[in-house]
């Protein structure tokens, strides 16, 4: 069983794929979802990628974020906030961005998978579960 645990090691460190070196904030924004429907950002209107704000600062946002599992908070600076998300099952990690705008007294939001084409909704149902709990 042992040997064959470590034949699986590599393959399923893989699926974490590399850290994005395009995300971060962008002339004043999240950067842009890619076209692949694996991405949701409040930046965006579209069907596919469109997601409302968080009504919520950092603060508040990161209290909901170290009570979950497989979160790891990367950084945080000023109003900007990226955790990585990584899945129980096969190790996916998808890249979650926070950016609050104290003028609005909202926090813009982008949630995207490292690799991979679609999601199934995952990146949306996750923003929605932060909604949810920074609700209750």
């Amino acid at each position: 069983m042992k040997k064959y645990l470590l034949t699986l090691l590599p393959f399923l460190t893989a699926c974490a794929g590399e850290p994005p070196q395009n995300i971060g904030i962008r002339n004043g924004q999240l950067t842009p979802c890619p076209d692949s429907p694996n991405c949701v950002s409040s930046f965006h209107d579209d069907e596919t990628h469109g997601i409302a704000p968080l009504s919520a600062d950092l603060d508040a946002i990161e209290a909901v974020l170290v009570n979950q599992e497989r979160t790891n908070i990367v950084s945080k600076d000023g109003n900007y906030l990226y955790a990585e998300f990584t899945t129980a099952i096969m190790g996916f990690v998808d890249d979650v961005e926070f950016l609050f705008d104290p003028s609005a007294g909202l926090t813009h939001v982008r949630s995207a998978s490292r690799l991979g084409y679609s999601d199934l909704g995952a990146n949306r149902n996750r923003i929605e579960a932060i909604r949810s709990a920074l609700e209750n």
